[in-house]
């Protein structure tokens, strides 16, 4: 009880202070004055939000006030988490700083760091990568490292973390030469983020651990409880639950104090998640809800479907139910952060195939109508041929997955008799040489072992086999005709429709979990490629 009555006092403060501020820039979007101007950054000032009092003369132009009012309105809406308005105050500044110079990479980069808390990937990471242009040209290395750590930021929200871990690594090396502490252990808590995902825990926690190290040393209480937060990220994924839970304990008074509920709120992700590892599926529950409630809030997508997630798996064997809603609400969530993306993707592709079709005209206006209807034709022509290649293509790769398949389930059974060479004398020729025919099974058993952890990278399954990466894709390539990931990915889909096959009541999400899938979309997709029907009609059949 006393834990939720410290939470609303909490936010009660939180949005008196807000109201201050909020209501001189009401009064500014009323009446763009000089006066109101200074009034709403004497408001900033009074909450030290602003390094320094900005004052404005009389006579300033109405577009330099406007310019100044809506960016600061932005970073502190941001920090509110109140990011739909945070935006909307950004993307009305933008447009008034000049192009290619300091403030306009400030506001460019607050906007990126806004719309990947909204989940909109991609815009995100479109306004971060001008921020970066501009940034590359000052030739800042403090000023580069923090929009190369912006950029990274973004791509681990894609779930692209891969390339995430380019742009952090040149982030660090930046950071080096600006020789700036408190920037560094920003971003060494990034690559901390980035290196969990990649499942280099050991990385991870060596990061958070160097970035604690700092913020303690500069005597950065709220980032160093953040750090702690991100070394029992690492912790759990090193399946040391228990140190985890007991790190998660200590800091987490502490961040609810501290008023950051972004940071809080990840820390309660965090703690439901070790107790969940503990199989403390009843003590997880609270901080899953109490997460839910503060991402939705603040309308971050992204971290609220993780929330989700931990209820509807905690929920599983204690109230099916309410674990059918959290997953129903899991993927709403992320139908809307696709849809997002896609609308993303279309508005891009529309603004430039309008700014290609104006040119045309410009440079064609005088030509005759029959060459541009016959221009058309041709287009039409074209795009008609280039679909039918492109569903051609599919069914061909189809058929040759499929036949993959049942290759790899020729090369189970001979595994599961181990009678390799009996086998070989009594049925037909097999498809590959003996030595080949090892390797594959081998490759097989890895796969099979992976799918229950996750581990399915080219990179681990070519270490378990004692070769380099190179050198198992030659081999693969040589003894199958197909590269890794159509492989595994053929593994993945012959298990699946084993399981489909022979136990009609286990749950799609359990079969997908079990063929090493997080998400059962991504299964469902993979699967209605290569079978051509989705798993539930594929089980009917």
């Amino acid at each position: 009880m006393r834990r939720i009555w410290t939470i609303v006092l909490l936010g009660c403060a939180m949005a008196m202070t807000a109201g201050t501020v909020e209501e001189r820039l009401a009064d500014f979007d009323k009446d763009m004055s000089v006066e109101n101007a200074n009034e709403f950054f004497e408001a900033l000032d009074v909450e030290q939000f602003t390094v320094q009092t900005i004052q404005f003369k009389n006579g300033t132009p109405k577009d330099s006030l406007c310019q100044q009012v809506w960016y600061w309105a932005a970073e502190w809406l941001y920090d509110q988490h109140q990011y739909e308005q945070a935006a909307r105050y950004g993307k009305k500044a933008l447009p008034l700083f000049r192009y290619g110079n300091d403030d306009r990479a400030g506001c460019l980069n607050i906007l990126g760091c806004i719309y990947v808390r909204m989940g909109d990937v991609r815009q995100a990471a479109d306004y971060a990568k001008q921020c970066l242009a501009i940034d590359m040209k000052s030739g800042d290395h403090d000023r580069i490292s923090s929009s190369m750590n912006t950029v990274a930021g973004i791509y681990m929200a894609g779930y692209q973390s891969k390339e995430a871990e380019q742009y952090i690594l040149q982030a660090l090396e930046h950071a080096e030469q600006a020789k700036n502490p408190a920037r560094k252990a920003v971003i060494l808590g990034m690559a901390s983020e980035i290196y969990h995902s990649l499942l280099d825990d050991q990385k991870a926690l060596s990061y958070a651990e160097q970035a604690y190290r700092i913020d303690s040393t500069l005597n950065r209480q709220p980032q160093a409880t953040i750090r702690q937060s991100q070394r029992a990220s690492a912790l759990l994924g090193l399946q040391r639950y228990q140190e985890a839970e007991g790190l998660l304990r200590q800091i987490l008074p502490v961040m609810r104090q501290s008023g950051d509920a972004h940071a809080y709120a990840i820390a309660l992700n965090r703690m439901g998640k070790a107790l969940l590892s503990q199989k403390k599926e009843r003590e997880a529950i609270p901080y899953y809800i109490e997460a839910v409630s503060l991402f939705s809030k603040m309308g971050d997508l992204y971290n609220e479907i993780h929330a989700h997630r931990g209820l509807y798996e905690s929920y599983w064997t204690i109230n099916p139910d309410s674990a059918k809603i959290e997953l129903d609400l899991f993927d709403k969530l992320k139908d809307s952060l696709y849809t997002h993306a896609t609308a993303d993707a279309l508005s891009r592709y529309n603004a430039e195939f309008g700014n290609d079709q104006l040119q045309q005209e410009n440079e064609e206006a005088q030509l005759k109508h029959r060459y541009l209807i016959g221009a058309i034709i041709v287009i039409l022509l074209l795009c008609a041929i280039a679909a039918w290649y492109t569903v051609r293509q599919m069914r061909l790769r189809q058929q040759q997955t499929q036949e993959l398949i049942k290759e790899i389930e020729r090369l189970k059974a001979e595994m599961s008799e181990k009678k390799v060479e009996e086998e070989t004398a009594t049925s037909a020729a097999p498809v590959v040489p003996d030595e080949d025919r090892q390797f594959l099974m081998r490759v097989i058993e890895v796969v099979n072992e992976g799918m229950a952890n996750g581990q399915l990278s080219v990179e681990h399954i070519a270490s378990e086999l004692n070769m380099s990466v190179q050198t198992f894709r030659r081999h693969l390539q040589s003894a199958a005709g197909e590269t890794p990931k159509a492989f595994i990915s053929a593994i993945q889909m012959e298990k699946a429709g084993k399981l489909l096959k022979e136990n009609s009541d286990l749950p799609i999400l359990q079969v997908a979990s079990q063929c090493g899938f997080e998400e059962a979309s991504s299964f469902t997709h993979t699967f209605k490629r290569v079978y051509g029907m989705s798993p539930k009609q594929y089980r009917e059949k």
